[in-house]
């Protein structure tokens, strides 16, 4: 299914994504079929630019 998913998506050209973020995206993919809970979405806004107050 998640190997699928992947092909889809490059298929269709719905989005392009580097190494480091398909693993995330094939882990994403296998905790919410594996899991026993239902999926929570997260929306990830980035890291918080911090900055200096001198």
């Amino acid at each position: 299914m998640v190997e699928e998913a992947l092909a889809r998506m490059r298929e269709r050209n719905i989005v392009a994504l580097d190494a480091e973020r398909e693993a995330a995206m094939v882990s994403n993919l296998m905790v919410v079929l594996c899991s026993d809970q239902p999926a929570v979405p997260v929306v990830n806004t980035g890291t918080p630019l911090l900055v200096s107050r001198e």
